[in-house]
């Protein structure tokens, strides 16, 4: 008996110790509808505090890759069927317009002759045939409408040979039946997708045979968020960082910004150009690229003095030494880790950066926000 007396004696002092504390802690801290009061203000310094200022200027960083400038590449695929005969070129190699890439013993182009073939020799009987017939019509032995009929077969049969010999032209080729691969513009063989022997369908799917580019000049692609859109525009410069070359920057141009938002990220695809002159940039690359912005009117604020309550976000504003009012801010981009605020605070007021989500725990419930409120 006077052991469990012992015990319950134990156990209510320790209740009394451990509810002290926490009572002290509440007096500290009072929560008077959106202000929160310090009892001892000079104890505050667990609070780090920030001005709201006009943006300065900064620098929007995105991140992007390099591909191919597709205005100056080219896929080639044969346009007939055949068997990979002889490869003249490798990858790295400068071609010049029209060089061969390849040769290939194609039926198919085969075919393609012996139609241009028989085309100009139809041809040719059409052509002899119109001749006697304009001397017969002419001495009145044939009818119009067996000239005029003549007429007719023999416009038919040159627009066959003119058909059959752009057709025979557009392939490329030799007399004895082999396929010229050529390229069609000047640039560097990128990549080569084919071997010795290789039997090519036309009708089958898969990689090109050869890619050929100009690679001093190359795409950016970027992917921008919606805050970011108004700043982006075809024609403004950007830089480029290259983790591969940390101490050289890259300029380049936006070309075009996409008119429309990927559901799924919310991003905008941005495309560029950047001078390679030198070639140290290379297709596939992950590059970093710097737009310059302006300094403007709008207010900004460090990213950490902003906290989201449910939907909205809100700041702590100073209104003395030891008071804090929670506000509602509407808020617009994010960059090199300031955030703009459209409204809610004015210039000069000191916002809470470190230490506001201690506050924050004090309230119990989120306010409707007012005619400021936050997005």
């Amino acid at each position: 008996m006077k052991q469990g007396l012992t015990c319950i004696t134990i156990l209510l002092a320790l209740v009394a110790c451990n509810a002290e504390p926490e009572k002290t802690r509440e007096d500290a801290i009072k929560v008077e509808g959106e202000r929160v009061l310090l009892s001892e203000p000079e104890k505050a310094d667990f609070l780090k505090l920030a001005e709201v200022v006009s943006e300065q200027g900064a620098t929007l960083r995105l991140p992007g890759r390099l591909v191919w400038n597709e205005d100056r590449t080219v896929r080639v695929v044969p346009q007939v069927g055949g068997r990979v005969q002889k490869i003249a070129v490798e990858v790295g190699d400068r071609v010049k317009a029209g060089l061969a890439l390849a040769c290939l013993a194609s039926p198919d182009f085969g075919q393609a002759q012996a139609e241009a073939r028989r085309a100009q020799a139809d041809l040719t009987v059409a052509r002899q045939a119109l001749e006697r017939q304009r001397e017969l019509h002419a001495a009145g032995v044939v009818a119009d409408k067996d000239w005029q009929q003549t007429q007719a077969e023999a416009a038919r049969a040159q627009a066959e040979a003119e058909r059959a010999s752009r057709r025979l032209a557009g392939l490329g080729g030799a007399s004895d039946g082999t396929y010229v691969l050529c390229s069609p513009l000047a640039g560097v063989v990128v990549e080569r997708n084919i071997n010795p022997g290789l039997e090519y369908r036309p009708e089958q799917a898969g990689d090109p045979l050869f890619v050929v580019t100009d690679p001093s000049s190359l795409w950016l692609q970027l992917d921008a968020g919606e805050a970011d859109l108004a700043e982006l525009k075809a024609g403004e410069p950007i830089r480029l960082q290259v983790r591969q070359y940390p101490e050289q920057q890259f300029t380049g141009v936006i070309h075009h910004v996409s008119d429309f938002v990927d559901p799924g990220s919310r991003t905008i695809r941005v495309r560029g150009e950047v001078a390679n002159a030198e070639r140290k940039l290379k297709g596939g690359m992950f590059v970093s690229a710097l737009i310059e912005l302006p300094a403007s009117a709008a207010l900004q604020v460090p990213a950490a003095a902003v906290f989201l309550v449910g939907e909205h976000r809100y700041v702590f504003v100073a209104e003395g030494t030891g008071r804090y009012i929670r506000r509602p801010v509407k808020t617009g981009r994010e960059h090199d880790g300031k955030v703009t605020i459209l409204s809610g605070v004015s210039a000069g007021d000191q916002v809470i950066v470190e230490g506001n989500l201690h506050l924050l725990k004090f309230f119990t419930v989120a306010p409707a926000p007012s005619g400021t409120g936050a997005q």
